[in-house]
């Protein structure tokens, strides 16, 4: 039997056609979707592509500005460095001229030196030998002034003895022979030449009060001038002892507390109440 006259079985083919149905509708209402998808997703497409174009092209202008901006920093940057190098060989060839004319006064300024030492040393050497010369004639002036001297030394030591020669040990007034004598001033100088005595030479005036000669007070009391004779006082160690009546050239002898030999006074002259003459005393003195 069939499903047409079944109707049981029509039952299944409606509920089969509208299953059928449904699913060709929903196929379609699924291609509508995806259509509607494709269509959205194409036109997304579209405007990512636009959008994708949009930036390549603002990249590529960017990039052409920073591009042209990099090739004008670089352009400048050559051109400063070329101005720099030229600045540069123009500053080293400034430097190298002023060097160089450094270097040439430098040299003039050492020349110029050398010229000035050269002639002060010229000029000092010339002044050297020139006192050279002089010095060496003052020298030779010198020695023949030295061999005078020495002439004259010899001559002088020859009449020194001569005149020692001729002096006299006479006795005192106290009874002892005397040191040698002298009677005028060149046998004195010949005598102190000697060193064997002190002496000390005086100009005596008649005072009032004695008169300080070595270590010793003496005061002329009296003179005659016609017989060459005088009086004095002698003052030594608080003791007062009169010479009276006494000639020129005799030793008038006195003892002081200090000496073991006796002083000497020699009177070589006698003025009117004046005289002239030394007075000798040892060289060795008692220290007690």
């Amino acid at each position: 039997m069939s499903d047409i006259d079944n109707p049981s079985g029509g039952s299944g083919w409606s509920l089969k056609i509208s299953v059928l149905f449904g699913a060709v509708i929903a196929l379609l209402a699924a291609n509508v979707y995806l259509f509607i998808q494709v269509d959205h997703l194409r036109s997304d497409l579209a405007k990512f592509r636009d959008s994708t174009l949009t930036e390549i092209s603002n990249l590529r202008e960017t990039s052409s500005v920073t591009t042209a901006a990099n090739r004008r920093t670089l352009e400048s940057m050559r051109e400063e460095l070329e101005a720099a190098r030229r600045q540069a060989a123009i500053a080293v060839g400034q430097a190298k001229t002023e060097a160089v004319k450094r270097a040439e006064a430098l040299a003039s300024q050492l020349a110029e030196e050398q010229r000035r030492r050269s002639a002060q040393m010229e000029s000092q050497l010339s002044e050297v030998k020139a006192a050279t010369n002089e010095a060496a004639t003052k020298l030779g002036e010198v020695t023949t002034d030295v061999n005078v001297v020495k002439t004259d030394l010899t001559a002088t030591k020859s009449e020194l003895e001569k005149t020692i020669s001729e002096l006299k040990r006479v006795r005192g007034d106290m009874g002892e022979m005397s040191g040698l004598i002298a009677t005028n001033a060149k046998e004195l100088n010949a005598l102190k030449a000697l060193g064997d005595r002190n002496y000390f030479e005086f100009d005596l005036r008649k005072a009032k009060k004695p008169q300080k000669i070595g270590d010793v007070a003496i005061q002329l009391k009296k003179t005659d001038v016609k017989r060459n004779r005088y009086t004095v006082e002698l003052i030594a160690d608080d003791k007062k002892v009169e010479k009276k009546d006494k000639n020129i050239n005799e030793p008038v002898q006195f003892y002081v507390a200090k000496a073991r030999q006796p002083y000497e006074l020699v009177v070589n002259e006698v003025r009117k109440d004046q005289i002239i003459g030394y007075l000798a005393t040892p060289k060795v003195q008692n220290t007690r």
